[in-house]
């Protein structure tokens, strides 16, 4: 009996073990797929978004970013816009001509696409060894080893598969070393794919650290999780800009102090003989620019109203000369023959305008140039957005003759609104003086009677322009007119402009009550003709251009500039002087 329960009992054991031992292989493969590390690769041409066996992506400060570079002929180059929105926007390429310029604070270098040798203003050349820009499927591409011989930023080159690695910025960044060689993973977590191997000793740039896994850059640029178990010696450290580049000087021109100008509109050579009797109720001024030069052709020639007389008296009088540059006033420009554009855009046409003015400067001793080329619509010339960067690269070739002759030069535009073509930036950069024309808040041909210059307007146009001016080179022009505006009982507005003195003998002779607008810092007033028109004007006086004033002393304006010399009452300049004097 015995015997027989011992038999019986021996097979239920191994059944029992033999389920033990499925269960735990059963248990020991759960874990196993569970915990093991995966061996799958990712696909690196996936993972960066290669196109094609040229494309190159870039790695952009430690990130995967849209930009691509493309392999031609064994050199990288990237897009034109791309050099300029991420590299350096100094360049400017000639589209008419096919050349690629670089202007430097001495010199304007040169070279055509497809050409490997540049030259330059100062009479060098170089011969690259590699075409500095080229077309590729209509698009202009520029040698990213040609931006690198102007530019700080340093970048590192990646075969199988093609990838740069670039830095613009230098900073600080988080690195770590890896401890013992294991593998970077697309995801954190050990079944992800595996992008590359890290050997012991490799660095890492560390991204981000989380609770087991880490956000790391890999030596190569591959952007992917490690374990942190691997990760030791983590420190911040100094990124160092490249050695091999020193950053252009742009030396400025200043006056001892606060400049204090006034426009001097010369309809000819004539109206040069008004200047002894214009200034001989002011007090303060430092500098006069008269209206001398206009745009003559679309070869660059230049209209001339100078006079040695005119130069000599400014000069007795304490003042300088900064002759005014126009594109408005010359016949040829208000019939439509005349194109800003055109001229802007030629190198050879940009060259005579230069040429000729600096010929002027030379002649009379004229001690700056004012350039007052305005975007004033299809009328008289419409400069788009496209057409500002043949503006700012006239303006970059004309301060390099204005730097080389000790010549100031200044600028004339209009308060920042979205007019971003200007290049406000570059023109604090390479121009001594850049002034805005805080006016013209409404003007003729508004939909809307209101100030020529209310202290809302001045005083954001000031605060935005020195977002990107420096204050010592910031100057607020400031109006010595007033407009009268005139709205009809079928809502039609028009107006008409005058100087001070005209404006209140309108006030008197209509009998109209001022009263001061807080508003505005301006004295307002109103009245209805018998036909119904209504009449407004906000009147520029004393007190409304030291409200202006006051706005300029606290953001540390350079100076005033105003338009124009005769529209103003005796009693503004001992108001501008006493701030020009503080």
């Amino acid at each position: 009996m015995r015997l027989f329960m011992r038999h019986k009992v021996i097979p239920v054991v191994v059944i029992v073990v033999l389920i033990l031992v499925l269960g735990g292989g059963y248990a020991g493969k759960y874990l196993y797929d569970k915990y093991s590390y995966s061996n799958e690769q990712a696909d690196a041409k996936s993972y960066f978004g290669i196109e094609d066996e040229n494309d190159v992506p870039i790695i952009l400060q430690n990130e995967k970013s849209d930009l691509h570079a493309r392999l031609i002929d064994g050199v990288y180059y990237m897009t034109f816009s791309d050099v300029q929105n991420i590299l350096n926007d100094r360049f400017y390429y000639g589209q008419e001509e096919g050349i690629l310029v670089y202007t430097t604070p001495s010199a304007i270098i040169t070279v055509g696409v497809d050409s490997t040798t540049t030259s330059s203003t100062d009479g060098s050349s170089e011969d690259l060894g590699y075409k500095a820009a080229v077309y590729d499927n209509d698009t202009l591409y520029v040698a990213i080893d040609y931006v690198k011989k102007y530019t700080n930023f340093n970048y590192t080159a990646y075969t199988d598969p093609n990838h740069i690695t670039m830095y613009t910025q230098f900073d600080q960044e988080i690195r770590a070393v890896i401890k013992k060689s294991t593998k970077l993973r697309l995801r954190g977590g050990v079944k992800s794919e595996i992008l590359v191997g890290l050997e012991k000793g490799d660095t890492v740039v560390l991204l981000e650290k989380l609770e087991d896994w880490s956000k790391v850059v890999s030596p190569d640029g591959y952007i992917g999780y490690v374990e942190n178990k691997f990760l030791e010696n983590i420190q911040t450290v100094d990124l160092l800009a490249p050695s091999d580049y020193a950053e252009p000087v742009y030396t400025s021109v200043h006056l001892d102090g606060k400049v204090n100008l006034v426009w001097h509109s010369i309809g000819g050579k004539a109206g040069n003989d008004t200047l002894s009797s214009a200034i001989s109720n002011t007090s303060g001024l430092n500098v006069i620019s008269p209206t001398w030069f206009s745009l003559s052709d679309n070869e660059g020639s230049i209209e001339s109203f100078a006079t040695q007389g005119y130069v000599d008296t400014a000069h007795a009088n304490g003042m300088q000369v900064w002759a005014a540059l126009d594109n408005f006033n010359n016949s040829n420009f208000h019939n439509g023959e005349g194109s800003t554009a055109k001229v802007l855009a030629s190198s050879t046409s940009r060259k005579r305008l230069i040429d000729s003015l600096m010929s002027e400067v030379r002649t009379y001793g004229i001690d700056g140039i004012n350039v007052d080329l305005e975007f004033t619509g299809s009328s008289l010339e419409d400069i788009t957005a496209d057409g500002g960067e043949d503006y700012i690269e006239f303006i970059r070739e004309l301060s390099i003759a204005c730097r080389a002759e000790g010549t100031i030069l200044s600028v004339d535009i209009p308060v920042p609104m979205g007019n971003s073509f200007f290049h406000r930036k570059e023109l604090g950069v390479v121009c001594d003086y850049v002034i805005i024309m805080a006016y013209d808040e409404h003007y003729e041909g508004s939909a809307e009677a209101g100030s020529v210059a209310s202290i809302s307007y001045v005083e954001n146009g000031i605060k935005n322009t020195l977002e990107d001016v420096p204050a010592d080179k910031l100057v607020n022009g400031i109006p010595f007119y007033t407009r009268i505006w005139f709205t009809s009982t079928d809502g039609t507005v028009k107006s008409q402009a005058g100087g001070m003195s005209w404006a209140n003998s309108y006030i008197s002779s209509n009998g109209i009550d001022m009263n001061w607008d807080q508003e505005t810092c301006q004295y307002y007033g109103t009245y209805t003709q018998s036909d119904g028109t209504v009449v407004e004007i906000w009147l520029e006086d004393a007190e409304s251009i030291q409200t202006k004033l006051n706005v300029m002393d606290v953001n540390g304006c350079a100076g005033v500039a105003a338009w124009q010399l005769g529209y103003e009452t005796s009693d503004i300049w001992p108001v501008i002087e006493a701030y020009v004097n503080k």
